[in-house]
């Protein structure tokens, strides 16, 4: 049976060059990198190799990048290192509705200690309004979160925009940049970012690593307290092999960036567009143009997403309905829902994220096989058949 993988957003396949490039230090350069002889300082030089790649890659210093266990670790590192370090400021924090469960849950946690949260409504596009930041921005705000990109529908966020609003009021600007980091460029400096998260495995790289970027001068607390490592801002013994395989990950993306976008996009619409002919009653949610080149959400009405994801599964095409972490949930997307999405059309959502390895021929095999499996579904349905009576 052919398998077509289009669920990159949870997670992509690790590139063979990145495997190639860790395994050494899985074998031959096994040293904690805080250790002196020179096995130890073999690790530690590919740290600093790994920590230069990265930082250059979002126009940062080396000694601003923190590496972390994930993109969920850096998440929580961000928001509530910021939020203790700074609550004699104050304790009102602004983030969105559309945000990434590691970023609402982490609001919600802090939400019960105290601190005050506002969360930002969203248009239809899922886009952000920076005004609205603006307005709800008070004198005991400490911290604004945003994201880059959505996971879920793929809309590119105003960031330049809320980063200058978050400069000119002193207020720490963080960025969930996790879907967007080698999809789309992206410069600290640029857009004024002082905390960015991001994460090995949604780019080719490793699983269990991530890296926070901390602005020189931002106060923030440690999450994890032990040893001295990270510069006494992440305790820990290195996950080595992971961070010069995120190390190798960049590089790549470094070089294929600009190339793989112009080719998502066109397989991105190539698949909308025969889709939208032999499929109607469908809709696209997420922003039309502003989005990211390998995302494709889509909601079919009159079925149930999970039904279309099962019967795709057994032609051996993989999709989601949204994001991998909230998986088995019944509830509609909390995106789609702040979207304005109606429950009955958002259950129907089916999420596409693309990824390099994918060919025209997949593509084409996707669109030949998908309505048979919507008629059929709609067939089942009471809603589908009153309404064609």
């Amino acid at each position: 049976m052919r398998r077509v993988y289009l669920d990159h957003n949870a997670t992509t396949p690790t590139h063979p060059e990145v495997v190639k490039a860790m395994l050494p230090y899985y074998e031959d350069v096994f040293g904690n990198a805080s250790s002196i002889h020179q096995f130890g300082q073999q690790a530690r030089m590919a740290i600093d190799e790994a920590r230069e790649k990265v930082a250059e890659f979002i126009g940062a210093k080396p000694e601003e990048i923190v590496f972390t266990s994930s993109g969920t670790e850096s998440d929580n590192f961000a928001i509530k290192g910021v939020a203790y370090a700074n609550e004699e400021k104050g304790r009102h924090i602004i983030t969105s509705s559309i945000e990434h469960h590691a970023v609402l849950n982490t609001c919600k946690f802090l939400g019960k200690h105290g601190f005050k949260i506002t969360y930002l409504p969203v248009d239809r596009y899922g886009v952000v309004n920076p005004d609205d930041v603006r307005k709800a921005i008070t004198d005991d705000t400490i911290l604004i979160s945003i994201m880059h990109a959505n996971n879920e529908v793929g809309t590119i966020e105003p960031i330049a925009e809320i980063g200058k609003i978050a400069k000119e009021k002193e207020i720490y600007f963080h960025t969930d940049a996790v879907q967007s980091i080698g999809k789309i460029p992206i410069n600290v400096n640029e857009l004024n970012i002082d905390l960015l998260s991001l994460s090995g495995h949604k780019l080719y790289g490793p699983k269990g690593i991530g890296v926070l970027y901390i602005r020189k001068g931002t106060r923030i607390q440690p999450l994890i307290h032990g040893g001295h490592h990270e510069r006494n801002r992440r305790a820990g013994t290195e996950n080595v092999p992971g961070i010069v395989g995120l190390g190798k990950a960049i590089e790549i993306a470094k070089l294929s960036m600009e190339k793989e976008s112009i080719y998502l996009t066109n397989l991105r619409d190539r698949l909308y567009n025969g889709i939208k002919e032999k499929i109607d009653n469908i809709y696209l949610n997420g922003h039309p143009v502003n989005r990211l080149p390998n995302t494709l959400n889509l909601s079919f009405e009159f079925v149930e997403g999970e039904s279309i994801i099962h019967n795709l599964d057994m032609k051996g095409v993989a999709v989601s309905s949204g994001s991998a972490c909230t998986s088995g949930s019944l509830e509609p997307s909390h995106v789609l829902k702040a979207m304005g999405v109606e429950p009955a059309i958002a259950q129907g959502s089916i999420r596409f994220s693309l990824g390099k390895d994918n060919t025209e021929e997949e593509i084409d095999y996707v669109i030949e096989i998908l309505p048979e499996i919507i008629f059929r579904l709609r067939e089942m349905s009471p809603l589908y058949k009153k309404k064609r009576d």
